[in-house]
C-alpha cells in the first residue's frame, strides 16, 4: 500500500513553485516579475499573513518567530522557504503536480467541520470553493458542489454530473472521506 504524504508535505508539494520561487529570489535586489504578481495576487485572495511572511523573508529575516502570526499552512510554506535558503537541497520539485486526489480527506474535513456549524471551517470552505469556481473544469464544479456537500448530500450520481472520469473519482474520495468521518 501507497504511503499517503502528511498534510505539510501536501502542503509543500502544493505550494512547491511559490516556496523555489522566493528562496531563488532571496539575495537580489528586484523581484522577478512573475513572483511578485503571485505574492500580489495572493494577498488580494486572502494570502495577506503569508504574503507579509515571504517579504520579510526577502528582505532579509530569518528567524520563523519574527515572521508574524500565521495558520498552520503559512507557517509550514515558511518553514519550507527558510529549509531552502539554509539549504536548497531540501526544496520541492518546483515541477511535480499536486495528485488532487490526495486533497479528498482535507476537503472531507472541512466540508464535515462547516456542515456541523465551525464557523472558521465554513469560511475557509467558502473561501476555497470560491478559488475553486473561478477555475474550468471538473475543479470549478466541485467548488460549485461545496455547499451541498456542506447541507448533506451524498449522491454520487447527482453531485457527479458533469465530472470527467478524474473529477468523479476526487468527488468519490470526498464522499467516502466524508462517510467515515460522519460514521464516528
Amino acid at each position: 500500500m501507497t504511503e499517503l504524504p502528511t498534510g505539510r508535505e501536501q502542503i509543500i508539494r502544493t505550494h512547491a513553485r511559490l516556496i523555489t520561487a522566493v528562496v531563488q529570489a532571496v539575495g537580489h535586489d528586484a523581484l522577478p516579475q512573475e513572483l511578485e504578481h503571485a505574492l500580489q495576487v495572493s494577498a488580494q485572495n486572502g494570502w495577506t499573513a503569508l504574503v507579509r511572511a515571504i517579504r520579510r523573508i526577502l528582505a532579509g529575516e530569518r528567524v520563523m518567530t519574527r515572521l508574524g502570526p500565521m495558520d498552520e499552512e503559512d507557517a509550514t510554506i515558511c518553514e519550507a522557504i527558510l529549509r531552502g535558503v539554509q539549504d536548497p537541497a531540501t526544496l520541492p520539485d518546483p515541477n511535480q503536480q499536486p495528485d488532487p486526489s490526495l486533497a479528498a480527506p482535507g476537503l472531507a474535513q472541512l466540508i464535515h467541520e462547516a456542515g456541523t456549524g465551525h464557523t472558521q471551517a465554513l469560511q475557509a470552505l467558502a473561501s476555497l470553493a470560491e478559488q475553486m469556481t473561478r477555475v474550468d473544469g471538473d475543479m470549478g464544479r466541485l467548488g460549485g458542489l461545496m455547499k451541498r456537500l456542506v447541507d448533506g448530500e451524498r449522491d454520487p450520481e447527482r453531485l457527479g454530473r458533469g465530472l470527467t472520469a478524474q473529477g468523479r473519482s476526487l468527488l468519490l474520495a470526498i464522499l467516502e472521506s466524508l462517510g467515515r468521518l460522519e460514521s464516528h
